[in-house]
Parts: structure tokens; C-alpha cells; sequence
């Protein structure tokens, strides 16, 4: 990547659903030295109403047409069903370009490590879009947790309990070959990487996992884990589509032996001689919700590390979470703890 440092990167996005059209692309277009020359989806016609509205250059109804196409890219960002994810991660490296990917970086651990092997063949980087982990309350509480400042950790507890839609979407996330599963499959792996992430991905020992289907669908709409790490750390999450309230509820907790935290809402405290001291930092006020706001940082330390200012190492955790992820449904098919 020769003056990858002051020249503007190229990127093409394949996949131009929701996460495309509210995230990545409003972010991507306005960011400095970086342009997004060619978008790419199977529904050609919508690929092309994409990049007229984005003022993006080309379109294309494959990635084969993309790449053949397209011979001066630096990265692909991928968007498409998880399903996919694999096969053109794989594609795009053998191609020469970097990957970022939406998460999971694979539906199984199998796909993954495929993925991270093609990455090393190709001295490529490959990037999963864990937009949680650039949340500054979650990075602020990881600090607390390495430094050792709450002690030996023993619990931490995470939730992600989304609304149930109204008129849920028939969409590819409901059909299990499309998704490679359920509502764990969608947000346990993001509630999962979180509390692995913010504790340093210690490594799991033994899983107990629990999950609903609702007559008539192909895929798990909640689900609970109860997980213990080698180190005697216990996690729990929980997770569902199926909230009743007036909004969605995103929560994580964790116990220490001198003090606790906690993420929405943050929270630090910790024993002293004097008592409990609320040693929560400040955080610096933004105009953009957290969701956005941790995109736009996600995103900027990617383009970072392709200009090489930032150093990034494979993903190797993926394909991890991935066996955890695979253990958790073993464990709910067969009503049983797995050992890891």
C-alpha cells in the first residue's frame, strides 16, 4: 500500500440493505481521503437507485462483475446476508483487497478460520464490524477492568432485548439458511463479543444455552446463555426480538472483588478506605446517538489501519466466539451443559 498514507482510498460496498444505506454509506461518503467508487447487490436496479443517491460512480448486479471490473480498490465492505459472509470475504482476498465485515464474520467456526487463513495467504486485512467495542463508555469500562482497578472480575451480565415489530419483515434474518440462525445468531454474537471483549477474551470452559421458537418459524426469536471461563468468571446473556415496551433495552453489568460497572447506564465504582466511591469518568458529549457515533469511529480506525496509521491484528477471536456461538446451540438442541 505504497502512499496509502496521503492518497484517497477506494471502496465498494457489496450488499445495499438497511445497515448500508443508514451506516455505512452516510458515514463512508463524507469522510476525508476515502470515496466510495462502486456499490454492488443482486437486485441490480436497487444497487443503481443506491448510487445515484449516494453520487457513487458505479454499480453492479455481482461481485464477479465488481471485480472484474473494478482493478484500483483497496477494500470491499461486506453487507450482505451472513450467509455470504464467508464466500465473498474469501473472494475478495483471493482478489487482493482488504475486508470489512459486517459481523458475523461467519456462520460457523469452520467458515471462519477458512477466512482468516485466505486473509494470511493474501497479507490482507480483514475487519469485522464490532461497532460496540468503539462505544467510548465500553472502552472507558474495559480500561477499568485490565488496569485491575475493580478487582478481580466473577460476573458480568449483558442483555439485548429489542421490541417486537408490529408487522415483523419476512426477511433473509428469519430463514435459517439465509442467517445461519436466530436472534443469537444476530444479537447474542454482539452481546457475547462484548462481554469477551471487555474482559480480554478469556477463554470459555462450559456452556448451558436456552432458546424460544415461535410455532411456525424457522429460528430462535430469545434465548439465555449461561457461560463459566476457565478463570472462573461467570457470564450471562440474554437476548430477544420479542421485548413488550416502550423502547428497546441494552444493558451490561460487571462484578468485581473491589468494585462494579455497568454500560446504558454507565457506571464505575469502587471500594475504598473512606467507602464506595463513584469513580465514573466523563464522557465527551457528541451531537450523534451511540449507535452512529460508534460507526463512525469504527469506521475511521479502519480506514486508519489501511492507510497503515493504526495496526490491527486478525480476527482471530472470531472463530472463537464462532465455537461458542455453535456450543450455545448444541447445548439448547440437546437440553444439556456442553464443555468447551
Amino acid at each position: 500500500m505504497n502512499g496509502a498514507e496521503t492518497r484517497e482510498l477506494r471502496i465498494a460496498i457489496v450488499g445495499t440493505g438497511a445497515v448500508t444505506q443508514v451506516v455505512h454509506l452516510p458515514i463512508l461518503v463524507r469522510m476525508p481521503r476515502c470515496r466510495v467508487v462502486a456499490v454492488c447487490d443482486v437486485h441490480q436496479h436497487k444497487a443503481r437507485t443506491i448510487a445515484e443517491r449516494f453520487e457513487i460512480p458505479h454499480s453492479y448486479g455481482s461481485i464477479d462483475a465488481m471485480l472484474a471490473a473494478e482493478k484500483e480498490l483497496d477494500a470491499v465492505v461486506l453487507c450482505a446476508p451472513n450467509h455470504l459472509h464467508a464466500e465473498l470475504a474469501e473472494q475478495v482476498l483471493r482478489s487482493g483487497y482488504h475486508v470489512i465485515c459486517e459481523r458475523p464474520l461467519a456462520t460457523t467456526a469452520q467458515e471462519a478460520h477458512r477466512v482468516l487463513e485466505a486473509a494470511r495467504a493474501a497479507d490482507r486485512h480483514v475487519l469485522v464490524a464490532l461497532n460496540h467495542r468503539f462505544r467510548p463508555d465500553a472502552t472507558a469500562l474495559r480500561r477499568f477492568i485490565q488496569s485491575g482497578e475493580l478487582g478481580e472480575i466473577f460476573y458480568i451480565r449483558t442483555a439485548w432485548l429489542n421490541r417486537r415489530m408490529r408487522q415483523p419483515t419476512r426477511g433473509w434474518r428469519r430463514e435459517r439458511a439465509l442467517s445461519g440462525g436466530g436472534v443469537l445468531m444476530d444479537l447474542g454474537i454482539q452481546a457475547l463479543d462484548l462481554a469477551f471483549w471487555i474482559l480480554g477474551y478469556p477463554k470459555a470452559d462450559r456452556v448451558t444455552a436456552h432458546t424460544r421458537t415461535t410455532p411456525g418459524e424457522e429460528v430462535e426469536d430469545s434465548a439465555v446463555v449461561l457461560l463459566r471461563t476457565e478463570t472462573g468468571i461467570t457470564i450471562i446473556v440474554e437476548v430477544t426480538w420479542e421485548l413488550i415496551a416502550d423502547r428497546d433495552r441494552h444493558s451490561l453489568y460487571v462484578l468485581g472483588t473491589r468494585g462494579s460497572g455497568s454500560l446504558s447506564p454507565f457506571a464505575v465504582h469502587r471500594e475504598a478506605d473512606a467507602g464506595i466511591l463513584d469513580v465514573t469518568p466523563p464522557l465527551p458529549e457528541g451531537k450523534e446517538n451511540v449507535y452512529t457515533a460508534s460507526y463512525r469511529e469504527e469506521l475511521s480506525y479502519f480506514l486508519a489501519v489501511l492507510r497503515g496509521e493504526r495496526s490491527a491484528d486478525l480476527p482471530v477471536n472470531q472463530e472463537v466466539l464462532m465455537r461458542v456461538i455453535e456450543a450455545c446451540y448444541r447445548s439448547a438442541a440437546e437440553a444439556r451443559e456442553i464443555e468447551l
